[in-house]
């Protein structure tokens, strides 16, 4: 099973895939971090300081990484939503998120296109245009370890056939942080 952990950058994503790789011995592809290694991207936008990835390489070459005998393979990025059937979106409250950014050395304008992105669901909404299961996680004041364990707790109830009524805490829509910006 593929599951995208997807999210505005700064809302734990990658802190919260080490640490399944690590105690539940997922399998975990850092998506980032392979679109830079394997350059599947179309170019450099130095304006937003990113890279514009290529999602159909990105999608083909995932295709080829993931192990159909790993019963669960994480995939982490903020892209993930594009490819994975099931993904669990972290949100953030835009004040922590503009914390978490600059504590990164991100742009000024950076932060703020994120928060923005934050404040108005861009990845949530994503997410369910593009796919079939989606899950919610508030990530504003839980550690790495409380999100790990409410991820698990997903994952083991989509592995049993058990994603009903059990998983009802983590529907998306939870969150509207609109206001905080606007």
């Amino acid at each position: 099973m593929l599951i995208g952990l997807t999210g505005t950058p700064g809302t734990g994503k990658t802190s919260v895939s080490n640490l399944l790789k690590e105690r539940c011995g997922y399998r975990v592809i850092h998506l980032n971090e392979l679109i830079k290694e394997e350059r599947l991207y179309s170019e450099v936008d130095e304006v937003r300081d990113t890279l514009v990835a290529d999602m159909d390489k990105v999608s083909a070459r995932v295709s080829e990484l993931v192990d159909e005998s790993d019963a669960v393979t994480i995939l982490d990025s903020h892209l993930s939503h594009y490819i994975a059937d099931v993904v669990i979106v972290f949100r953030a409250s835009p004040d922590k998120l503009r914390e978490r950014l600059s504590l990164r050395n991100y742009s000024q304008a950076k932060v703020s296109e994120n928060v923005e992105a934050e404040a108005l669901d861009v990845i949530l909404v994503e997410s369910v245009e593009w796919c079939e299961k989606v899950f919610e996680i508030n990530t504003t004041e839980a550690t790495v370890e409380e999100i790990a364990k409410d991820v698990d707790e997903i994952v083991r109830a989509l592995l049993c056939g058990d994603d009903n009524d059990m998983l009802l805490k983590y529907k998306p829509g939870s969150f509207d942080w609109s206001e905080d910006i606007f």
